[in-house]
């Protein structure tokens, strides 16, 4: 039975990076790479999985924007418990505009992933005001590719190598508004076993129910172990108004004493419980 990758595509997307870089760090071999058009379709593939080899990349959190919503939004309908958060891998991001425009006045419209945009709004607004027109594509990646010498006055924010392999003019580079700039990637499976080294995060997602101190509950037993939370973030449930579920990371892994049993004690606070998984840290 083949082995396959799923990241978000297309080739030379930033999940490409993360990809690459996961593939060295976990030594993955013999494995066919299938890009999808978004993050949600990656989860959807997973739920239809029926090799348990099988993984997928997907972007997670970025220093500037926050969480990546759609992910966050998607982990919780992953049908099969076993599938986990194995490694994670950090990329740096340094934009570029694209275009056949042989000048800035020439551009009436600039397209790219939202969070690419949003990256790059002080640098847009500098530039044109509010002489432009924004929109959305589904990656970078897929951006640039539509970037068309018969229509100079399009422009796109993606990546140099996305430029130079699908051979586009680049107009200006390293545009971020916030030079350091980075996102965090996961890498999701079934692990055979959860290994446990000395440098590990565990990840969760919980909903609790709506009155006074439920969160306070939660953050309480956490200081109470002396557990360090290394991120929180919140997101509506779709289920009730008011009703949010959380996403937290903290250091340690589910096999230590102190984690395993501040989780058993999270549970008696919760409505709902997920654990994503125990797996090592990224090091630079």
């Amino acid at each position: 039975m083949k082995k396959e990758i799923y990241y978000l595509g297309p080739k030379t997307a930033y999940s490409d990076f993360a990809k690459e870089q996961l593939i060295k760090t976990f030594n993955l071999k013999d494995y066919q790479e299938v890009p999808m058009r978004t993050i949600t379709a990656v989860i959807s593939e997973i739920n239809k999985w029926e090799n348990p080899k099988n993984l997928a990349v997907l972007p997670i959190e970025n220093s500037i924007e926050g969480i990546v919503k759609e992910t966050i939004d998607n982990l919780s309908k992953i049908n099969d418990p076993n599938i986990k958060i194995l490694g994670e891998t950090v990329v740096n991001i340094e934009h570029c505009l694209i275009t056949y425009s042989k000048d800035f006045s020439q551009i009436k419209k600039i397209i790219s992933h939202p969070q690419a945009i949003s990256q790059c709004y002080d640098y847009i607004y500098n530039k044109f005001q509010d002489n432009i027109i924004l929109e959305s594509e589904s990656s970078t990646a897929n951006a640039v590719q539509l970037i068309d010498k018969t229509k100079p006055e399009i422009a796109a924010i993606g990546n140099e190598y996305s430029a130079r392999y699908f051979n586009k003019p680049i107009l200006d580079q390293n545009i971020n508004d916030e030079k350091f700039n980075q996102t965090r990637f996961i890498l999701l499976g079934t692990p055979d076993k959860i290994n446990k080294t000395n440098n590990d995060k565990t990840s969760i997602t919980f909903s609790t129910e709506n009155k006074p101190g439920a969160l306070c509950d939660i953050l309480t037993i956490l200081k109470e172990n002396n557990i360090n939370m290394t991120y929180i973030s919140s997101r509506p449930s779709r289920k009730s108004l008011g009703e949010y579920m959380f996403y937290i990371d903290f250091d340690g892994n589910v096999l230590d004493n102190t984690i395993s049993k501040a989780m058993f004690a999270l549970l008696q606070h919760v409505k709902t419980f997920k654990h994503l998984g125990s797996y090592p840290k990224f090091k630079e």
